[in-house]
């Protein structure tokens, strides 16, 4: 006698299943990602204290070599420059610090104030060994998003958040 044993049972998961699956596996990138991507404003905060950074080394090396050191931005980026007597102005491609930097993707520099005065034309600025550097106001914009960096003139460099209105309080590097 042949005896019929029950077919095996094949257990699969149901579509209820893969989709909730599926979801939690959704909120768990989403999450992910929100968390290692900055926001505009931090990407642009880390930008600022990083040029403002820049901006004081170039003081320092323009007091230590007696060369006078200029900043220009550009639209993609900025870089930094040297006079001397016999070449002129010149790029520095001597210095891993002080290099030409891009900007990142939609950030760019805004605005430039010398002396409490818009500049007109190239935004550059000079640092001479032989006198203190300028009061500034260096604008960065991000989308929506706006830093300032803003030196006094006694030489302290900050970044300032918002539009660069330094009478509502400076925010220290």
């Amino acid at each position: 006698m042949r005896s019929h044993a029950a077919p095996a049972r094949i257990r699969a998961f149901t579509l209820i299943e893969l989709l909730v699956v599926m979801l939690i596996m959704g909120l768990f990138v989403g999450l992910v990602s929100a968390i290692v991507r900055p926001d505009d404003r931090a990407r642009l905060r880390v930008e600022a204290e990083r040029l403002a950074q820049l901006l004081e080394l170039a003081a320092a090396e323009s007091r230590l070599t007696g060369e006078t050191i200029d900043w220009t931005a550009e639209r993609t980026g900025y870089r930094f420059g040297r006079f001397r007597e016999a070449a002129g102005w010149s790029e520095i491609l001597d210095h891993d610090l002080l290099r030409r930097r891009p900007l990142p993707q939609g950030m760019m520099i805004s605005g430039l104030q010398v002396e409490n005065s818009p500049v007109r034309g190239a935004t550059r600025l000079e640092f001479s060994p032989y006198s203190s550097a300028p009061a500034f106001t260096i604008e960065m914009s991000l989308g929506v998003e706006r830093y300032a960096i803003a030196a006094s003139p006694v030489g302290e460099v900050r970044v300032v958040p918002g539009g660069g209105k330094t009478d509502v309080g400076m925010a220290p590097r």
